[in-house]
């Protein structure tokens, strides 16, 4: 008789049935069910369940906890619903069908930019340092530059010009390549694509719209002329290019045998895809952005320039994403030259603060996380000296609120600043230093608007910033190195072996790993903070060996993740040791598994290795917890948190 046999059929109904399950897998403590309709769930059926500890829903994923014999449970399960289960990833991919479009777009584009991001945050860096060099009038009564009155500085800047022209110049490199990479098709086809549109050949395309029509150069194919004009910047054109050529080299290698397609398909995906990039995608992108150049004169000289401001500032950011942002600069140069200054530069600058104080405020919120602070720091910098990307693509992108709340900060800033007139003299320095190229006369009411950017982003950013991240996404592998406190600390002289023949009960448990222990609320998973699973503690590792931490018997094992381990000690207690959180994920990446199920240990022998390193990439904290799931004939467990501890050595419970 199957041991779940009635539990199977209870959970199996109260999902909603068969029917109601796209894909279902399993990690070392809890069902993944990816539904539906969520809806048809009942959670309050499936928590009564009796080896049911509790349900969540994550990342599209319905999540039952069952403990450490869920592999069993998931064995039963599969064969009582009639149906397969399916991998970590492909579990993945079906929770993204519970996603609506916007979010589907927003998680395609974060994956998309998420390669190029550390490129990125150099890029914003330098070319914000550049900004203050070379655009900032401090010397000489305000008359000239840094680089102006030094050979040093000026020789600087212009080298400088390297990074920044190989980042945003050549942007559409970066992007095509992500792309490419992303979709499983040729990297280096889609470098080569994103360079035909940067090429040396065409007109720069940050020169486009200072250039007279008649002086643009063209291609003449005798039956038609197609203008040479790069594409340095751009977002959309580069996305578009990257989707044609990965589609092209989808369907010939689809099509294609397998003894000519290393000739065939690179020819026939790489050279349509160039035609289609400069014949069709560019006009596009170009024609996207002469339509929104127009829209911002008109709403700037119209008598609805508040409704304008309103809107320009609202949406300005998203703008920035899409590279048209660039179109800007020639509707500030001409404002310039027909009235003597721009409207436009001001709230550009005042958007750039915006987005900035957003991610300020995610920084005091991710004050514990240093994974996400690497990221934020850097951003901030560059936003608040006037380059958004890093910003934009790093942070308030990725988490969506933050892009919002600064899109409302700009919005109201924008009001202030159009409705008072404020100018600039000319186009400057983004962000904080803007105010530079703001008339004198304007400079108050500037610095109010500069006080709007700053305050109303951060404070709707860390209102629903408290509400909306999780636990993981505040305090990542930090979350327990502060505030703990040693709960029952003592010295033990015991031995955590048994006897030789193993039969005797562990005076005390040694540490699992060598680290720092933490409590178990520290832990950024709500099934092990929450103590779902039991008591225990945690461990930030300063080591990459998980040992057993008493004689015991191995009773699970994740044997295709490789990341967790169960014992069972000779008092009957289970324990649990799961390293990382949701590292799951890497499918046995970066993991070496010693031991399998059955196998007899003895205190400090290793049951696995991993590579932190690894782990970080992936993106997930290092942090392992040690959870105590059954305490068999032990009571009064003492759970030793606070101190620094020596894997096989150091007592981390003490058993009475």
């Amino acid at each position: 008789m199957a041991k779940y046999q009635n539990e199977v059929r209870e959970l199996l109904d109260a999902i909603g049935g068969k029917s109601n399950i796209s894909a279902v897998s399993h990690c070392m403590t809890r069902m993944r069910f990816v539904l539906a309709d969520e809806k048809k769930a009942d959670v309050k059926t499936i928590e009564k369940i009796r080896c049911v500890k509790g349900t969540f829903t994550q990342a599209g994923q319905f999540q039952v906890i069952i403990g450490n014999d869920v592999s069993t449970f998931y064995n039963e399960f599969t064969a009582c619903a009639g149906i397969e289960g399916v991998s970590k990833d492909a579990a993945k991919e079906a929770a993204k069908s519970n996603q609506t479009w916007l979010q589907k777009m927003m998680s395609n584009l974060g994956e998309i930019f998420a390669p190029i991001i550390p490129a990125l945050i150099c890029g914003g860096l330098v070319l914000g340092f550049r900004n203050v060099i070379d655009s900032i009038a401090f010397f000489e009564n305000g008359t000239k530059t840094l680089v102006e009155i030094s050979q040093f500085w000026a020789g600087v800047d212009s080298f400088l010009w390297l990074i920044g022209e190989a980042v945003f110049w050549l942007l559409p490199v970066g992007i095509v390549w992500s792309i490419t990479k992303k979709m499983g098709t040729t990297q280096i086809l889609g470098i080569v694509l994103g360079l035909t549109l940067v090429s040396s050949q065409l007109l720069n395309g940050f020169n486009v719209a200072t250039t007279p029509a008649d002086q643009i150069p063209v291609w003449d194919f005798g039956f038609a002329q197609v203008r040479m004009i790069g594409y340095q910047g751009q977002v959309i054109a580069a996305m578009m290019a990257g989707f044609v050529l990965v589609y092209l080299e989808k369907f010939f290698r689809k099509i294609c045998p397998a003894v000519i397609s290393m000739i065939v398909v690179p020819f026939c995906s790489l050279v349509p895809a160039v035609f289609v990039a400069h014949m069709v995608v560019g006009p596009v992108g170009w024609a996207i952005g002469n339509a929104i150049g127009d829209v911002v004169y008109a709403g700037l000289t119209s008598n609805f320039r508040f409704v304008f401001a309103g809107i320009f500032g609202l949406c300005y950011a998203p703008i920035v994403m899409t590279g048209l942002h660039h179109m800007t600069n020639a509707i500030d140069s001409q404002l310039v030259t027909t009235t003597g200054g721009t409207m436009l530069w001001p709230m550009i600058a005042l958007s750039n603060i915006a987005q900035g104080s957003s991610v300020l405020a995610m920084s005091v919120l991710q004050k514990k996380n240093e994974r996400a602070q690497q990221v934020n720091v850097p951003a901030l910098i560059s936003c608040y000296l006037g380059v958004t990307e890093p910003a934009l693509f790093g942070v308030n992108l990725k988490y969506g609120f933050p892009l919002v709340c600064g899109m409302i900060g700009s919005a109201c800033a924008a009001l202030i600043s159009v409705g008072c007139g404020v100018e600039a003299a000319s186009i400057g320095v983004g962000g904080l230093p803007g105010i530079l190229s703001i008339y004198p006369q304007f400079w108050m009411i500037f610095l109010l608007a500069m006080a709007v950017a700053v305050v109303v982003p951060f404070a709707l950013t860390y209102i629903v910033g408290t509400k909306k991240l999780s636990r993981e996404e505040r305090f990542g592998e930090e979350s327990g190195d502060e505030g703990a406190e040693t709960a029952g600390e003592q010295e033990n002289d015991g031995t955590a072996g048994g006897t030789e023949n193993g039969q005797a009960a562990p005076a005390g448990l040694k540490a699992f790993l060598s680290g720092k222990t933490v409590p178990l609320e520290s832990v950024p998973d709500e099934v092990f903070s929450q103590h779902i699973m039991g008591d225990g503690l945690a461990i930030e590792p300063t080591d990459s060996t998980v040992v057993a931490p008493a004689d015991g018997e191995v009773s699970v094992v994740m044997e295709d993740s490789r990341h967790a381990c169960g014992l069972t000690l000779a008092n009957g207690m289970e324990v649990l040791i799961h390293v990382g959180i949701d590292t799951v994920n890497m499918q046995g990446d970066g993991f070496e598994l010693f031991v399998k199920q059955g196998d007899k240990v003895r205190c400090g022998q290793p049951l696995l290795r991993f590579d932190p390193e690894k782990i970080k990439a992936a993106g997930y904290p290092t942090i392992t917890v040690f959870v105590v799931t059954d305490e068999g004939n032990a009571s009064g467990l003492q759970y030793v948190t606070g101190a620094d501890v020596k894997a096989g050595e150091t007592d981390i419970v003490n058993l009475q």
